[in-house]
């Protein structure tokens, strides 16, 4: 017989979610760097602050990428496009890929050349500005653009699915392929728990609507800050 799955969260982790829902300097400092939670989605979502988001002095030069993070000549969007091919594509000189074969979720096709896709930021580098990323400081927001630590955060797709999508949330846009939607709206709350991001009204709204068909998908995640 199958069982519904259950879920555990340490004391650190409760505090930090109960800083989500109400957050405060002082209640900031109650999230730790590194602390891992695993919760339902439904859970995750309803742990987000909902608030009025505002993208004054948002610039995405305020957002360094990609960087080359380990030195190996190859920069975050290069390493995500080589860990997340199907069939691996040749490494060259200045970290230029040739051959190889990607699948892009977004809009379920297959693609035999790295110049045909984009590497995206799944909550888009303004949509993150405009949710708590203007509080962040320089570094921070470099962390934030070239997470490779969390394998959601950033992800290969169709360039014309990701400049289709631009900085929208999922209240105005979602992947044309209807069966990642549960998965996109889970790995979305996901990003944004593990940044400590808010969600303002009608992203909400749109995300309890798509995490209701599927609100007792497990989400595990570590927090960045």
């Amino acid at each position: 017989m199958r069982h519904a799955p259950t879920f555990a969260t340490s004391a650190i982790a409760l505090s930090a979610l109960a800083a989500l829902l109400t957050p405060t300097p002082a209640s900031a400092a109650a999230t730790a760097p590194g602390e891992t939670v695993t919760l339902s989605v439904r859970e995750a979502l309803q742990a987000l602050p909902v608030k009025e988001e505002s993208r004054a002095g948002y610039e995405r030069s305020k957002f360094r990428h990609w960087i080359d993070a380990d030195r190996d000549g190859c920069n975050t969007r290069a390493e995500v496009l080589f860990q997340e091919a199907v069939t691996a594509p040749a490494v060259g000189p200045r970290c230029v890929l040739t051959g190889g074969n990607w699948y892009s979720s977004y809009d379920n096709q297959f693609f035999d050349s790295a110049r045909k896709l984009d590497v995206d930021h799944l909550v888009p580098l303004a949509e993150a500005w405009d949710s708590g990323a203007s509080l962040w400081t320089a570094k921070e927001r470099e962390a934030y653009a070239n997470d490779l630590d969390d394998p959601r955060a950033l992800i290969a797709v169709s360039a014309a699915s990701n400049r289709s999508k631009a900085d929208q949330d999922p209240s105005t846009w979602m992947p044309p392929s209807a069966g990642y939607a549960c998965r996109y709206a889970t790995d979305w709350v996901a990003d944004k728990i593990r940044y400590q991001l808010a969600v303002d009204p009608a992203e909400s709204a749109a995300l309890t609507d798509m995490v209701n068909r599927c609100p007792n998908e497990p989400v595990t995640v570590t927090f960045a800050r």
